[in-house]
């Protein structure tokens, strides 16, 4: 699996685990209990995907958590989901969702330079052309 650094983001299981262990300790059981799940669904479809997500999940989770802020807003409209009121429910999932896809871009533009930029004339993976 090729190590990514999202910016400031680590990008590897260790890495993870050292930033996660300093700015949420009490997260690093979820943490483990999730990796070891990664690590078996890779190992029982001989594929690495699992862990990919695993790892851009928590690099997510460690840029939102090195922003007070957000860390804070997104705290907040956690407990409005769970107080029960539809109406408020459904603006809370729409700001976390906002939160979450703003911290998912951050990690994902980090990591773009190492990307290639694909254009309209580029052929298609697998079409054969060149």
């Amino acid at each position: 699996m090729p190590v990514r650094a999202w910016g400031a983001v680590p990008a590897t299981v260790a890495a993870l685990r050292q930033a996660i262990s300093q700015i949420a300790p009490a997260a690093l059981p979820a943490f483990t209990r999730e990796l070891d799940q990664a690590a078996d669904q890779s190992r029982q479809g001989a594929d690495l995907s699992p862990l990919q997500r695993f790892i851009a999940q928590w690099a997510v989770y460690v840029h939102i958590q090195r922003r007070p802020e957000a860390a804070a807003d997104l705290r907040r409209w956690e407990d409005i989901a769970e107080a029960g009121d539809v109406a408020k429910a459904r603006q809370a999932a729409s700001e976390i969702g906002r939160i979450l896809d703003e911290a998912h871009v951050t990690v994902d533009l980090a990591a773009a330079p190492s990307r290639p930029i694909v254009t309209a004339s580029v052929p298609a993976p697998g079409s054969g052309a060149l």
